[in-house]
């Protein structure tokens, strides 16, 4: 085992045995989020919606992994590459679990998989009182470390086995991966969703616009007699309904009062990359997701920018959704039929997006009208050319495309990079993008 290889594992084993002896001294109310789209922003949204009704800590941005999930425990930050600052944290981290006396009543974490045996890990430690399922699309994302769909599904489903007794599941009524999974859960259930009529149901949504610019969306939530009226602002998008319906419905089961919880979500703020609105260049509109991709998130995504009415041009900029396996040309000639049906213009960035200019072509839309790219900065120049006032440009991309960067181009304030886009920290700033040398693709 490589020496750096061995020295990860040692310290994520110390920080996973103090945060176990923190949880068994303390034993919050732990929430854990799960599902292939949607962990972060639901997460952060059950936060918003609990947190001004009882004392809460949340995962930080997307600490979801073996050692995001005990340095959440723990209150730590990420070390990076700094081998002072783990040292620190382990010992931090004990002196947190052995004296600290004040703990969060309720603790939320993000539980995610890369590949098999990761939920296992996380469970064997973590037993939680609330289990969240957000969704279980057909091709998600890391499934190229996994034999078959099934295969993953059945590792997300872990969690449920370490489910207290007690438990309560509160799973996505819509989607039909979960309505297959729940019915092996013994414990109480809370079913949330936006088409069928459920515990806690959705309706009405619309895009919020004032001096006809987008401003966020608008949707109703019913529970048994009470409906009430959230409004998001700077976010759009069915996903981000999905959100906050599943956040009001894990506050009641806190036994946060409903019109407490709306009125808590009052001050969400969503998560960076995440279907956010951000001006752009000559008084053009940017709906930034380029926090990471999947086929679902990307359909998703591509529906809310068909849905806007009031723009100029829509003009989708996609790049390369990675971690697919065998599902990957598929996937992008699928989402380049979807393109083609939601925009006037179409950017595509990196090696596997030209599939999704293929798909684009062959559904319809002009050649004239595709634009490939294997260089995420000169997208980025080339976009600041293009740009009417007006326009609604959707920018989404897996992580390693590091779309923000198109972003940061054509914002219309690009001094705020660090409050309003992903990926801002200097260890992320001195990663290298590996793409291909730069220079626009033929369509054929």
């Amino acid at each position: 085992m490589p020496m750096k290889t061995f020295l990860k594992s040692f310290v994520i084993a110390i920080l996973t045995f103090e945060a176990s002896l923190l949880l068994k001294r303390h034993h919050p109310t732990i929430v854990a989020v799960t599902g292939s789209v949607g962990k972060t922003s639901t997460k952060d949204a059950i936060y918003a919606a609990v947190k001004g009704s009882v004392s809460a800590r949340k995962s930080q941005k997307s600490f979801n992994s073996e050692i995001g999930v005990p340095l959440t425990v723990l209150g730590l930050s990420n070390g990076w590459n700094n081998p002072f600052l783990w040292l620190k944290n382990i010992f931090d981290g004990l002196f947190i679990a052995l004296f600290v006396k004040e703990y969060p009543a309720v603790l939320i974490l993000e539980a995610g998989v890369d590949q098999p045996g990761d939920m296992a890990k996380l469970t064997a430690w973590v037993k939680p009182d609330i289990v969240v399922l957000t969704r279980l699309p057909a091709v998600p994302v890391h499934v190229e470390f996994f034999k078959t769909l099934e295969a993953i599904v059945a590792e997300k489903m872990v969690l449920l086995s370490a489910l207290k007794p007690n438990g309560t599941l509160v799973y996505n009524n819509d989607d039909e991966i979960i309505a297959k999974e729940k019915d092996k859960v013994r414990q109480r259930q809370v079913g949330f969703g936006r088409y069928a009529p459920t515990d806690f149901t959705a309706s009405a949504d619309r895009i919020v616009y004032r001096q006809n610019i987008i401003h966020g969306l608008s949707f109703v939530v019913s529970h048994v007699e009470e409906s009430h009226t959230v409004t998001a602002a700077g976010v759009v998008g069915t996903q981000s309904v999905y959100n906050v319906t599943a956040a009001l419905a894990v506050a009641d089961v806190l036994g946060v009062p409903l019109s407490a919880a709306v009125a808590n979500l009052a001050d969400l703020q969503t998560p960076n990359g995440r279907m956010r609105i951000i001006p752009g260049l000559k008084g053009s509109t940017l709906i930034d997701d380029t926090y990471n991709s999947s086929p679902a998130a990307a359909e998703a995504a591509l529906s809310t920018l068909r849905e806007i009415s009031l723009a100029k041009r829509k003009i989708a900029v996609l790049g390369d959704m990675l971690e697919l396996g065998s599902f990957s040309n598929d996937a992008h000639r699928k989402l380049g039929e979807q393109a083609a049906a939601a925009t006037d213009l179409l950017l595509t960035v990196g090696i596997r997006a030209r599939v999704i200019a293929a798909g684009a072509l062959a559904a319809g839309l002009p050649e004239e009208k595709i634009l490939q790219y294997e260089d995420v900065e000169r997208a980025g120049r080339e976009l600041q050319g293009i740009l009417q006032s007006g326009d609604v440009v959707l920018i989404k991309a897996s992580q390693s495309i590091r779309a923000e960067r198109i972003v940061e181009e054509v914002m219309a304030d690009p001094d705020h990079t660090e409050q309003l886009l992903v990926r801002q920290e200097p260890e992320w700033k001195k990663k290298k993008i590996t793409l291909a040398p730069a220079k626009p693709a033929e369509v054929h």
